[in-house]
């Protein structure tokens, strides 16, 4: 194959791997899934693409890599600190309810299948990890409670990193047994392993800390360490890569005193390259006589990980929760299998072919049959039986403030005095610290990146409001935010400089933003009227106290009315300050100032 052939192919990757990834956005699914079937489709299907014939001898380490880098960026989200608060029905369900859905999907594997135990072994691990990558968008197109939806995120961010590392230790534990003295080469794994994980964590952190590089150039040593360790290890024994990366994830993730937060966003942009290339490329080199040779019993297999594993589990592991038999139900029906299942399947797979270990062939097609078969049967369905149950969440009220600034913060508190979540997102720490401090649930980071689709949790959220400085993380926030909530439900505070600027802000179509208060007020003023001592009043209007009579009582005032609250406790914001007019019933909310004070 000519250099100019391979180049056009590796674009091509490229460029449907964008496709898939926008579909997903658009669609509100997870991306895997449009990644798979492109794979299927280009590969076995139709035989456009060759992944292994077009790299050659570099596929198995461009395999490897990639997954290396996936394991890292599950295991950089690990941090304890972040988990300590969360319930015991999750630490139930990521541990005894893992357990025994990993022993039953094991012994369903070896007599349905016919793998031997340590392949089966393998298989069950694989199937219990989920992950945010594929549960944050069924949640956002579900919409379940509030309890059941945090219970499923929540093991998703929690079984990501740790089913991994169940995984990998797993897969070493077999690859270790087909070596004489399986043992010792068991425990070179583990000591290596752990011993470069946590000293190329350690190495990482104190060049951060101590600022040893630029800021600009730590992304690209931590990649270039990550790949060194890697390779070392398994140089050192073969196959403890894996396990050292993960383990540096972890510690990374851990550690006091280091901002990894522009190391999140760079391997949030690395990560997205990685999975979109790699899934293409890995369902492309699928033959269509392994699923051939699947047969009926991988049929029976998937409905019996669906009807009897994951409900098994879900019931044994959370017979002492207060969760009632319908939220338990919802659980036992979701549980999309993602990312880590596919990657790590994949490469196993590859290993194990090559140590001659029988039907290893058979794991990729069965794992993506898995994968593609749970996002689109709970895609479909989730949404009819959380209704079915009735533990679908009713029209979200709560807000998302994208600042956590001394404006969105006085505007948080008028929202939360009736009784509407309030969520604040911000990247500047000191603001994060003053919101938390003052009872704000608060998000460190910025919400329109891949971090925050991943991990800010938007449920409950129907609304949102961008009240920072800079107008154009207003403006990019409100069309980021636009197609998921609409246009009459997210909102930019930013003046309206001139009509040309206005058609520039108020994007038509499904990108379209509100600009609140019409544009006629922006962040300094209201900023600067807090500072002189503005309060937020709310006050309610009724057949005997009119609009009219509000006006007249604070003609001699400055007012910036912010929104109304109708009789059934919904609030609106306000969009034409100056021809709105609250009913009677409705409580006005205004930003109010004397001018005596």
């Amino acid at each position: 194959m000519s250099s100019e052939t391979i180049a056009l192919t590796l674009a091509s990757i490229g460029l449907l791997g964008l496709c898939c990834q926008w579909v997903a956005w658009h669609f509100k699914l997870p991306a895997i899934l449009f990644l798979l079937l492109t794979g299927l489709l280009v590969g076995p299907f139709f035989g456009v693409i060759q992944p292994q014939h077009t790299l050659g001898e570099l596929y198995f380490p461009f395999i490897s890599l990639a997954v290396a880098v996936i394991l890292f960026e599950g295991s950089l989200t690990l941090n304890f600190k972040q988990i300590r608060g969360t319930s015991k029905s999750v630490w139930s369900i990521v541990t005894l309810g893992a357990i025994i859905s990993w022993a039953i999907t094991s012994t369903a594997t070896h007599y349905l299948l016919g793998f031997d135990w340590a392949l089966a072994l393998l298989f069950g691990s694989l199937t219990v990890v989920t992950g945010p990558t594929v549960i944050v968008p069924l949640l956002r197109t579900v919409r379940p409670s509030s309890k059941l939806s945090n219970i499923l995120r929540w093991e998703g961010i929690l079984i990501d990193p740790l089913g991994a590392l169940f995984v990998v230790m797993v897969y070493e534990f077999i690859v270790s047994q087909s070596q004489v003295n399986s043992l010792i080469v068991f425990g070179l794994i583990l000591i290596i392993g752990f011993a470069f994980g946590i000293a190329a964590g350690a190495l990482v952190a104190t060049m951060m800390r101590r600022h040893w590089l630029p800021e600009y150039l730590q992304p690209f040593a931590v990649l270039v360490i990550l790949l060194g360790v890697f390779t070392g290890s398994n140089f050192l024994e073969h196959e403890s890569g894996l396990l050292t990366v993960t383990v540096m994830g972890v510690w990374l993730a851990n550690v006091k005193d280091v901002n990894i937060s522009h190391i999140l966003h760079f391997k949030e942009n690395l990560t997205i390259l990685f999975i979109s290339g790699l899934f293409i490329f890995l369902a492309a080199s699928v033959e269509l006589s392994d699923f051939e040779q699947l047969g009926v019993s991988a049929l029976l297999l998937f409905a019996l990980i669906q009807l009897v594993s994951r409900p098994v589990s879900i019931f044994l592991s959370t017979l002492k929760s207060s969760l009632v038999l319908k939220e338990k139900a919802f659980l036992a029906w979701v549980a999309p299998r993602g990312i880590v299942a596919a990657a790590v399947s994949s490469l196993f797979a590859l290993k194990l072919t090559q140590l001659q270990v029988e039907n290893a062939n058979l794991l990729v097609p069965l794992i993506f049959m898995v994968i593609i078969g749970t996002v689109v049967l709970q895609s479909a369905t989730a949404r009819p039986i959380a209704r079915w149950l009735g533990v679908a969440e009713p029209s979200p009220r709560g807000f998302l403030i994208v600042g956590a600034n001394d404006v969105a913060r006085t505007i948080g508190s008028a929202i939360k005095t009736y009784d509407c979540r309030v969520l604040m997102s911000d990247t500047n720490w000191d603001y994060v610290s003053k919101a938390r401090m003052a009872g704000f649930e608060s998000y460190y980071g910025n919400p329109t990146s891949s971090h925050a689709d991943e991990h800010l949790d938007l449920i409950g959220i129907g609304q949102v409001i961008a009240v920072t400085p800079d107008h154009h993380l207003n403006a990019m926030a409100g069309v980021h935010f636009s197609h998921e909530f609409g246009a009459r439900k997210v909102f930019s505070l930013q003046q309206k400089k001139s009509q040309d600027t206005l058609d520039k802000l108020s994007h038509n179509g499904e990108h379209s933003y509100s600009l609140w208060l019409g544009g006629t007020i922006g962040y300094k003023q209201i900023a600067s009227l807090i500072s002189q001592g503005a309060e937020v009043k709310h006050t309610p209007i009724s057949d005997a106290f009119t609009f009219e009579d509000y006006q007249l009582q604070y003609q001699s005032s400055i007012v910036v009315p912010l929104f109304v609250v109708s009789e059934t406790q919904r609030i609106h914001l306000i969009t034409q300050p100056a021809s709105f007019k609250p009913e009677s019933g409705e409580v006005m909310v205004a930003l109010i100032k004397n001018e005596s004070s």
